[in-house]
């Protein structure tokens, strides 16, 4: 529910006790009308930052979903949400075994890691 990423997020600035800034996509608990006014009524000390529906290039976790979404989830009717659970666990794993496949979702976007 909304109401657990607002907790979450009252939580951290508790904590940190200093402003947040969240960077969100477009999942439907990040943009319900409720979070929408809890962050206007906390505008003081949080600021949210919507990506585009889709933005590979700001958000490359993308990327990783279209890998699954073209290997493990392709072509499939899914029984319930474990059913589901379990392609994604088992694509996450094969992509996991294979670096190569998440250097290249990082390469799409032109970003880059470097060693800390």
């Amino acid at each position: 529910a909304w109401t657990d990423y607002r907790d979450l997020v009252v939580e951290a600035h508790r904590r940190l006790g200093r402003p947040v800034v969240l960077v969100w996509d477009n999942l439907n608990r990040h943009t319900c009308a409720e979070m929408t006014a809890f962050a206007a009524a906390n505008e003081r000390w949080l600021t949210v930052i919507r990506l585009p529906a889709y933005a590979p290039d700001l958000n490359p976790v993308e990327n990783v979903w279209s890998l699954l979404k073209r290997g493990e989830l392709a072509n499939r009717l899914f029984t319930d949400v474990d059913h589901l659970a379990g392609h994604i666990r088992t694509g996450l794993g094969r992509i996991q075994h294979h670096p190569h496949l998440l250097d290249g979702c990082l390469a799409a976007t032109g970003l880059t890691l470097e060693p800390a």
